[in-house]
């Protein structure tokens, strides 16, 4: 642990944004000399969670640690469930085959407003960006609860996507601020360790309310239960705030006379604009990838057209006013130009992009060509979370015992996801032993926990202030989410195109006919005997389609091994970034 000493006077920061107040620099310097002290020129709510962390105590900070495990257990608990009943819920309301559509909608949502969520940190504090998530998750769980058409749960997914996805980014940040670069993916990886357990407990409590009080029940239960376990956390914060704020540790600050003059002040703080277009940019960069399959054209269409050019037209214009224009900009240049934080982004980006070829037809395959009941399948796919996150944590000791994370990733986790990814092109084979898919499966998880743990060290170790670590998250999580999209978009692609020739192809000729039924529904091709000819021509044309998804997946994580050459050799054990008591 580190320990400070309470500074009863720190630099001051004018609203006109100057680096500090010269006299308030002199004032304080004599006494800070050899001390640690909130930080001139940040924005306030890195200022006070540095407070914060200068005035609580080592028990302080582990109820801390406690209470962040709570909440992520909790979120993923939610998330879990909530995923296995949007199903039924569309159903309910006659819609099924809107249920695409809502995952549609949080791909989006979820790749810009993480960057809102990060000025909200930055600007008010980090307690106030995670209240907001919570308030807006809990309000989207009551509206869902209450839904009584499609239309109503739609929007009522839109707080909910933002809230629980922003509970989870603000619990990365909070971690962030409490701890020493060194211990950082160590401490991530603990506090996350809860998704371990929720990854077998969203389907037996979800299937429990089906079968019981209902889905309704499920939610308004879970907009109880979130609030009840987040707030604390609040509580706490908010707590030593005050206390800091009483001890004088926190900067003093000059209200607005006016009202016109405070909210010019919060609009230049958040650089409304630039933020305002880089999140319409992303936002139409997203939708065409989710939504071309629903127009008449595909790529062709006008609509997919205009939203692409709507992309190109507001991240230009976004690039123009952060270069000449913004007087604050939601991410320096100098960081966006860092070939680190380039590199860590482009990995995220090559990740999720190839997991995403092949994640989304797993349990399928699995239950076609392997026989795996739906609850078996499930586990198999449980695999990449379980065995990802419980391996991060000991790399997590790993680069807090060494200080390195760069060889880790470039010559362990990246060869073995490779491994995994190139070996499922071999093993894809109908009616082969599952027990070769799991160790791929075993592999790819491996190698997956570990980036997603050292990519984010990566890009918070090119971040040499505490100023930028809640935008540097945001960014790699942005970059995640355009992986996502285009990930998903090939392999409906590839699926859309192989699957149905290589179904002509095998299937035999009295079974033509229903050729586009067997292609559309999974319990169909169930339906249909082990051993039959049309079961081992459905498996022979899962294979072919298997074999183009698996190649697209093994392909793409070339750009990861071009990421990782982008980084420095940075040894963490010689980074210091935090101040105050952290761990």
């Amino acid at each position: 642990m580190h320990e400070a000493k309470v500074i009863p006077e720190t630099t001051t920061r004018d609203l006109d944004n100057a680096i500090a107040d010269e006299k308030g620099s002199q004032q304080s310097s004599s006494v800070l000399d050899n001390h640690e002290h909130v930080v001139g020129g940040f924005q306030r709510g890195v200022q006070n969670i540095e407070a914060i962390t200068l005035t609580w105590t080592t028990t302080s900070l582990i109820v801390a640690f406690c209470l962040i495990w709570l909440v992520y257990f909790i979120q993923g608990l939610i998330a879990g469930t909530n995923g296995s009943l949007v199903p039924y819920i569309t159903s309910d309301f006659a819609a099924h085959s809107l249920t695409a559509t809502t995952a549609v909608m949080s791909s989006v949502i979820s790749g810009v407003t993480n960057l809102t969520i990060a000025k909200i940190m930055d600007v008010f504090g980090r307690p106030h960006g995670f209240f907001t998530c919570v308030v807006l998750a809990t309000l989207g769980l009551i509206m869902s609860a209450a839904c009584t058409n499609i239309e109503a749960y739609a929007a009522s997914q839109v707080f909910y996507t933002v809230g629980i996805n922003g509970v989870g980014y603000s619990m990365t940040v909070l971690i962030a601020d409490l701890t020493t670069l060194r211990n950082r993916a160590l401490v991530q990886t603990l506090c996350a360790s809860g998704q371990i357990i929720t990854a077998w407990l969203g389907g037996p409590i979800s299937t429990a309310f089906l079968n019981g009080a209902g889905w309704r029940w499920a939610l308004g239960m879970e907009s109880i239960l979130l609030p009840s376990i987040t707030l604390p956390l609040l509580g706490l914060f908010m707590h030593y705030y005050l206390k800091a704020k009483r001890q004088g540790v926190v900067p003093q600050r000059i209200s607005q006379p006016t009202i016109l003059k405070s909210l010019s002040y919060y609009a230049q703080e958040f650089d409304v604009m630039g933020l305002l277009l880089v999140s319409a940019g992303i936002a139409f960069l997203l939708l065409p990838f989710n939504l071309y399959a629903m127009q008449a054209k595909s790529w062709s269409s006008p609509l997919i057209i205009i939203f692409l050019v709507l992309a190109v037209v507001f991240l230009i214009a976004a690039g123009i006013w952060e270069t000449y224009f913004a007087k604050i900009t939601f991410v320096p240049w100098k960081l966006m130009s860092d070939r680190m934080v380039a590199g860590a982004c482009l990995l995220g980006f090559a990740l999720f992009l190839s997991n995403m070829c092949w994640g989304l037809y797993l349990s399928s395959i699995l239950q076609v060509n392997n026989n795996m009941s739906v609850t078996t399948a499930s586990y198999v796919v449980q695999m990449y979370t379980v065995v990802g996150f419980g391996f991060a944590i000991g790399v997590g000791a790993l680069i807090s015992r060494t200080g390195i994370f760069k060889s880790i990733t470039l010559y362990f986790a990246i060869p073995l996801t490779l491994l995994g990814a190139g070996l499922l092109i071999f093993f894809r084979q109908p009616n082969g032993h599952p027990g070769y898919i799991i160790m791929c499966q075993l592999f790819t998880s491996i190698g997956g926990g570990t980036i997603m743990i050292t990519d984010e060290i990566a890009i918070l170790a090119a971040v040499k202030e505490q100023q930028h670590f809640a935008m540097a998250i945001a960014l790699v999580s942005m970059f995640s989410s355009i992986g996502s999209a285009v990930g998903l978009t090939l392999s409906a692609a590839i699926w859309q195109d192989i699957f149905p020739k290589s179904l002509a192809m095998y299937l035999p000729d009295e079974e033509h006919e229903h050729l586009m039924m067997i292609y559309s529904d999974l319990t169909m091709q169930l339906s249909y005997e082990i051993g039959s000819p049309t079961r081992l021509a459905i498996q022979q044309a899962y294979g072919e389609g298997q074999k183009y998804l698996y190649t697209a997946a093994t392909a793409s994580l070339a750009l990861a091994v071009v990421a990782v050459l982008m980084w420095r050799n940075t040894n963490v054990k010689e980074v210091k970034q935090t101040v105050g008591r952290v761990f």
